[in-house]
């Protein structure tokens, strides 16, 4: 499609909203500002760059062979580079502990320091990339039976909250650096396949190793703070030490974030709803958007009802500026710069169609107690000329227009992906 009919379906669509009450001009100058925090581990597999070769574990698993996996950080860098260069709007990389670079001597996770992350630093500062940062409490041989900061044995907690220090030191370090805030978000893997007899001296053990993690103040212009709960897990089915009430409780308390998790719940529990329960109490939240299938599968993001759901809350509520935007999935079994791709784009199309909601006349209806007319215009609405909107925007910000991207991403794979051996 060329710039004029680009523009010209643009005003179309514009006109269509605007009789409903509709800015789409606003709508893309706020989408334009939302960022995404996507996460570095599609593109490696969780593989990480510790050389340990040690399982998962935790309950995670990636499954596929597809060719083109990277193997190095630098790879994995120009990987990210691609995937990028494809998605409209400026987003962040979301890095987990385990991509650590043991330049010269190698160090344990209780000995991590910001020279190990340098290198990140450094290609983020260069492309004006956000980072956040992660602990990586799993794929470890002291979290081989699927217990760390809950752990009965003092001397394996306290390896790992030592872990967790050197972690918030190095967010600290890396938002001092960059000059935008980083996001350190825990998660832990601890629980028992079989029902447990005891389930409250693992939450006394945790509550008091958190604690400890998180006793030294850091600036929160640098690094904020989050916790993520989870159901249940493989290795993990009848009890999680950190579940959805236990790191709650734990968040409003102690003044931390909480994670919502979209794979980390009852398969037909989502987590719209919760969002705007947990901001009655919570100044801010993050969010992990995936897509479980049957159990907490983490595959790519489409753009389902329940994604659609999540950036209503987000944007009906008012929450854009509280609400920390983050995906977490791991898919080995297509392309994965494309999985990137499909997955950042569709959480982006979902704030675009939440925006586009004729919101107003919406509220105006349910403020009068007119269900039918909110309903028949939530259902009219649905048919709005959205792909008008979302191609300008993606010309707009100099990205590929609908599946265009796709023909990219194959002469990627042709030219750097398929040499991988």
């Amino acid at each position: 499609m060329n710039t004029k009919n680009i523009q010209k379906s643009y005003q179309f669509a514009k006109e269509q909203y605007a009789r409903l009450g509709v800015d789409t001009d606003k709508a893309l100058r706020i989408l334009s500002r939302v960022p995404v925090s996507i996460h570095c581990w599609q593109g490696d597999d969780v593989g990480g760059f510790e050389n340990s070769g040690q399982e998962l574990g935790g309950g995670l698993a990636v499954t596929g062979n597809y060719p083109g996996k990277a193997r190095t950080p630098a790879e994995l860098r120009a990987d990210f580079e691609k995937a990028i260069s494809l998605i409209p709007g400026r987003h962040r990389l979301n890095l987990h502990a385990c991509y650590a670079e043991m330049t010269g001597r190698k160090v344990d996770r209780d000995e991590l320091g910001v020279e190990q992350f340098q290198k990140w630093i450094s290609w983020a500062k260069a492309n004006r990339i956000g980072l956040d940062f992660n602990q990586t409490y799993f794929a470890h041989p002291k979290a081989a039976d699927g217990m760390t900061l809950s752990h009965p044995d003092k001397s394996i907690r306290k390896f790992w909250i030592e872990h967790g220090i050197r972690c918030r030191e190095i967010a600290g370090e890396i938002g001092k650096s960059l000059g935008k805030t980083c996001l350190t978000n825990l998660w832990i893997p601890d629980g028992m396949k079989d029902t447990p007899a005891n389930r409250k001296a693992p939450r006394e053990r945790l509550a008091d190793s958190l604690d400890a993690v998180f006793k030294k103040a850091i600036d929160r212009r640098f690094n904020v703070d989050a916790v993520e709960p989870k159901l249940f897990g493989i290795g993990s089915e009848s009890y999680v030490v950190g579940s959805h009430e236990f790191y709650l409780g734990y968040a409003i308390s102690r003044k931390v974030l909480l994670t919502l998790d979209a794979g980390h719940y009852h398969p037909t529990e989502g987590i719209a709803d919760k969002i705007s329960a947990v901001l009655q109490f919570l100044p801010e939240i993050s969010l992990h958007v995936s897509r479980g299938v049957r159990w907490d599968s983490d595959h790519v993001v489409t753009l389902t009802d329940e994604l659609q759901a999540i950036a209503q809350e987000i944007v009906w509520g008012d929450f854009v500026a509280r609400v920390r935007i983050g995906l977490d999935y791991f898919d080995g079994s297509i392309n994965r710069v494309a999985a990137w791709v499909i997955g950042t784009r569709n959480m982006i199309k979902a704030l675009l169609l939440a925006l586009l909601s004729p919101i107003a006349r919406l509220r105006e209806f349910e403020a009068n107690g007119d269900y039918t007319s909110r309903l028949a215009l939530m259902e009219d609405a649905k048919l709005l000329p959205v792909s008008a909107v979302w191609d300008y925007y993606c010309a707009t910000e100099d990205v590929p227009i609908g599946n265009d991207w796709l023909a990219d991403v194959k002469s990627y794979e042709g030219e750097v992906l398929s040499k991988r051996v």
